[in-house]
């Protein structure tokens, strides 16, 4: 199975109890829909997880993972990310895009000059940030995801064009 046929939709925050539950955090846009794209995969396709959300939590929700029967088993699934096939999952507005899509494109200003590429996409609360590692460099920068400050994603040629604040970049 190809990786891009993959989508980060969740990841496994710790056990909760002692029965073999776990916390996840949901990256969906609508959270709790994270059951409905079960079983989900680890980041390799290998293992899978079918889900069943018990209750919510802060930040996420407690779940029930069939395959997961004890305490240790649950600790043991700590820090692991949660994938859908990219078929399970709806198709998206124009104007909206998997995060997983946005990794990886090339960054360009708006005259053609590259800026870098995009390392991740990061959300603190307030918007998206698309965290742009610059050419030839360790550093990156973080670059709002606005329609202003990125007025055009073309991923057919895997470039986004962006328009950055004044003093943003280097």
């Amino acid at each position: 199975m190809s990786k891009d046929e993959l989508v980060c939709v969740g990841a496994i925050s710790g056990a909760y109890g002692v029965k073999g539950e776990v916390r996840i955090k949901s990256f969906c846009a609508t959270p709790e829909d994270i059951e409905a794209y079960s079983p989900l995969t680890d980041e390799t396709g290998k293992r899978s997880f079918s889900l069943a959300i018990v209750h919510s939590v802060k930040n996420g929700f407690v779940v029930r993972i069939a395959e997961v029967a004890t305490k240790e088993e649950a600790d043991a699934l700590k820090g692991v990310t949660l994938h859908a096939h990219r078929d399970q999952l709806p198709s998206l507005p124009d104007d909206e895009f998997y995060h997983a899509d946005l990794v990886g494109l090339t960054v360009v200003d708006t005259g053609g000059t590259e800026l870098g590429r995009v390392k991740s996409v990061q959300n603190h609360g307030a918007a998206d940030l698309l965290e742009v590692a610059l050419p030839d460099s360790s550093a990156t920068v973080l670059l709002p995801f606005t329609k202003v400050a990125v007025p055009t994603v073309d991923l057919a040629s895997g470039r986004i064009v962006a328009d950055p604040p004044e003093g943003l970049w280097p």
